[in-house]
């Protein structure tokens, strides 16, 4: 079959959905998928809505559908869906019910590989079954640990005759890689849904797929250990807080040089008041790109200053943070280097050598180690624990791809207001 690209609309607002739905038809979208999310917020009048909206379109329901496969089947497809998702974590007896149903009411089934232990075994099953399709898919909070479904892709095509469906972060980086392994069936999201232009989006995936050429993406794909960094830079830190649940941030800490930036892995110090003996013996011990973080107990006298800098810059270390005092502000300004402090102070300590470096730390409400990611920015400094790391990136970056699409629409002339539907979402609380 000719490479199909679908369009999975993940929102929880309808409009928010139909407005790109527009786009990404205009860009050449071939299939539209009223995704699991618009489905629970919305009920099938979002398959209703696409239905009527596009009515020569395709219209998929990814209900994943786990029970009573009769009477889910039956009513999406009395809604308008053409094609009906079910989790083949199933039973056989849910997903035969499902086929059956979709043959009564003329709906094609896919069936979705995900969380499936034994991948082709299951196809081979699921095909046996009657199904249409089926689905390799590489759920969002795993896409987050760096995972792709590229190999799980090409073990189930390799098991069965029937197309394939694939989904997990696919742009047009990767688009044509997924034809490659196996795909029929290309279900793309946040490339497209999540950029400020969804019709420009869509065009440049099609293109990709139709020439097999992969073409470069700034966004809309996730990053391994090794590019931690690089994507770090792509977010602020307040991005990183959204990532992390509104959390991570150090208290109290604020930034020296308005403007400065900085990402990279913690070196920690512990030094008594005023001690700056450690945290100048720490900047010959970091690595280049590391960022010092200084318990020096949140009081004065300063333990850091303009010299201690112009030795950063020379060792290309990241930033310092520092839970205790700075001095030499305006020269730190004037050199740039991202600084981050508690206090400001004329008053320099004294060098005593009272301290340890690579040691845990507790302050502003976090506990550092040594090898977390610290990012700081005007807004102030987070905390990334090492272990995270991956994830957290990959969370952030999202984050900068969803507001990149609000943005734009706010710009055109929307409020966020609008663009969210605010007040809908107020918390409803029943009478106690």
């Amino acid at each position: 079959m000719k490479p199909i690209l679908q369009l999975a609309l993940d929102f929880v607002n309808l409009s928010q959905a139909m407005r790109v739905a527009e786009e990404a038809v205009r860009g050449g979208a071939d299939w539209l998928e009223a995704g699991t999310p618009l489905i629970k917020s919305e009920g099938l009048n979002a398959v209703r809505a696409l239905r009527q909206a596009f009515p020569k379109h395709t219209i998929v329901a990814d209900m994943k559908v786990m029970d009573a496969g009769r009477v889910e089947v039956e009513a999406a497809a009395k809604a308008g869906a053409d094609v009906v998702h079910v989790l083949a974590v199933a039973s056989d007896a849910t997903i035969a019910e499902c086929i059956e149903a979709g043959r009564r009411y003329d709906a094609k089934m896919t069936v979705d590989l995900l969380e499936v232990a034994n991948l082709a075994q299951r196809a081979r099953q699921a095909q046996d079954l009657g199904a249409s399709h089926l689905g390799v898919h590489t759920p969002i909070d795993m896409q987050m640990r760096g995972e792709l479904p590229l190999d799980d892709l090409r073990a189930v095509a390799g098991a069965v005759d029937i197309p394939i469906a694939v989904a997990g972060g696919i742009n047009s980086e990767t688009a044509p890689d997924a034809l490659k392994a196996g795909a029929s069936i290309v279900i793309v999201g946040g490339a497209i849904t999540k950029s400020a232009d969804a019709e420009g989006a869509t065009r440049t995936i099609k293109r990709a797929m139709e020439t097999g050429q992969p073409i470069a993406s700034e966004f809309f794909k996730r990053a391994g250990e090794a590019e931690v960094a690089e994507i770090l830079k792509k977010a602020s830190a307040a991005d990183i807080t959204e990532a992390l649940h509104n959390t991570g941030e150090l208290e109290g800490i604020h930034a020296v040089v308005p403007g400065a930036r900085m990402a990279g892995q913690a070196l920690t110090v512990w030094t008594y008041p005023g001690d700056w003996a450690k945290p100048v013996e720490a900047i010959d011990q970091a690595e280049e790109g590391a960022v010092l973080v200084i318990d020096a107990g949140g009081v004065g006298p300063a333990v850091w200053g303009e010299k201690a800098t112009l030795s950063c810059l020379s060792r290309k270390l990241a930033g310092v943070v520092i839970h205790g005092a700075i001095r030499d502000t305006a020269t730190i300004r004037e050199l740039g280097f991202p600084a981050f402090a508690k206090l400001v102070t004329p008053a320099a300590g004294e060098p005593k050598g009272i301290g340890m470096i690579r040691v845990p730390l507790h302050f502003g409400g976090q506990d550092i180690r040594t090898g977390d990611w610290i990012v700081g920015d005007d807004d102030g400094v987070v905390v990334i624990p090492r272990h995270r790391a991956v994830e957290v990136a990959n969370r952030a970056v999202a984050v900068v791809e969803r507001e990149s699409r609000e943005m734009g629409e706010i710009q055109q002339g929307m409020t966020l207001g609008e663009v969210s539907e605010l007040m809908r979402w107020e918390q409803q609380r029943g009478e106690k």
